[in-house]
């Protein structure tokens, strides 16, 4: 199944932080498949949702060697372009990743942005984290199963 398969009957996605990694920083392994999914953000097809979570992950790297260019891109990108929505991590969102890592032993920011994406009553979580297709409240799809 291709990703533009997999998320053609959705219309809110939570995207975990790796997927725009290889967008902004043209990963050639997935680009076909992350082009693909953020030409039909482009077009309103899909609404995106993340966290700050997936803010403080990408400028990491940028900010450590300086590539203000790269630091630039992911602001604009998650901050300021249309049907990419990075939302906080509200207290309800807090009590749910409490939940989600009691019940699959999850690393405390990989269970607050399924919770913040559930919170936005996303219909499918994408990732490229093997280890989060143990959560059952939601769809989790993984980059690495779709062509």
């Amino acid at each position: 199944m291709t990703l533009f398969e997999a998320v053609s009957d959705l219309s809110l996605l939570g995207v975990d932080t790796a997927p725009f990694i290889y967008f902004v920083e043209q990963n050639a392994h997935y680009m076909s498949r992350v082009n693909a999914l953020f030409q039909q953000v482009s077009s309103g097809q899909i609404q995106v949702f993340t966290s700050v979570i997936s803010l403080a992950e990408v400028l990491t790297m940028p900010i450590r060697m300086g590539s203000v260019e790269i630091e630039k891109r992911y602001r604009s990108m998650l901050l300021n372009t249309r049907n990419i929505h990075t939302l906080p991590i509200t207290s309800q969102a807090a009590y749910a990743s409490a939940q989600l890592r009691v019940n699959y032993n999850l690393k405390l920011p990989d269970a607050l942005q399924i919770a913040v994406c559930m919170e936005a009553e996303c219909q499918a979580f994408l990732t490229n984290d093997f280890t989060l297709r143990r959560v059952q409240e939601i769809s989790v799809l993984l980059l690495d199963e779709l062509l």
